[in-house]
């Protein structure tokens, strides 16, 4: 069975990539993403800290932005310990895991997404995902260390394998198409953002950034396939036409 993979984002301290290998590698995860770490790349005190799990770090995809970072991911998680005032599915690490392995078993690619030490993800980053992933913490000192994120998140990963996943009630026919992917889903965003940018919908300027984050947020929360990107796609193009013909 594969797995899913974890995304340091802007991660800052070397010694935290670090102990996020090692954690990963305690329960069997070894793809790891990283994007845009703050002291650069490659950095030694990530090596040290992963004593052992040094492979994770060697084979790592580094990227520049989040969106690469997500290119092939159908099925997207964000941790984070804060209320983000955008309507998405919350859902524990134990349930999280379990998603995960569903959309696995499905084909899917998962991806989880980890936030910066300062102050974990930012609402642009979180837009992107499609469920969110709160662990029940004490709500006086909710946030986490990133290696112990990561860890909390492998050992629900681990703790389910050999459990054989129970036959669903319900389940998607897909009709001849695949779940779009994260990088599918970033181009019809982007489509319709520079469409409705035209036709003056994002006013006034001041509002601009947030309609933008919950147009975006929006899409994410819809399990889009390929062919209804497709459409989605064919049906502005189609309304620019006849807008232009008349």
């Amino acid at each position: 069975m594969s797995q899913p993979r974890f995304v340091l984002v802007r991660p800052q301290m070397g010694e935290n990539i670090g102990g996020a290998a090692r954690a990963m590698w305690n329960f069997g995860l070894d793809r790891m993403a990283i994007v845009d770490p703050r002291d650069g790349w490659p950095n030694q005190k990530a090596v040290a800290m992963a004593s052992g799990a040094g492979r994770l770090l060697e084979e790592a995809r580094l990227t520049d932005t989040l969106a690469e970072a997500l290119d092939d991911a159908t099925f997207v998680l964000a941790t984070t310990a804060r209320q983000r005032g955008l309507t998405k599915p919350i859902v524990t690490p134990e349930r999280a895991m379990e998603l995960a392995r569903e959309k696995i078993a499905e084909g899917g690619k998962v991806a989880v997404m980890f936030g910066p030490e300062r102050a974990g993800l930012e609402n642009e980053d979180i837009a992107r995902a499609n469920v969110l992933v709160s662990v029940p913490v004490n709500p006086e000192f909710a946030s986490l260390n990133l290696a112990q994120c990561v860890l909390l998140l492998g050992y629900e990963w681990r703790r389910q394998q050999g459990t054989e996943l129970e036959i669903k009630a319900e389940r998607v026919e897909m009709a001849g198409t695949e779940w779009a992917s994260a990088i599918e889903v970033e181009k019809l965003t982007q489509h319709y953002e520079d469409r409705l940018d035209e036709a003056g919908f994002f006013f006034p300027d001041t509002k601009a950034e947030t309609m933008k984050v919950n147009l975006r947020n929006m899409w994410s929360r819809f399990p889009l396939t390929r062919s209804d990107v497709q459409m989605l796609h064919g049906v502005l193009r189609q309304m620019v036409r006849w807008k232009e013909r008349g």
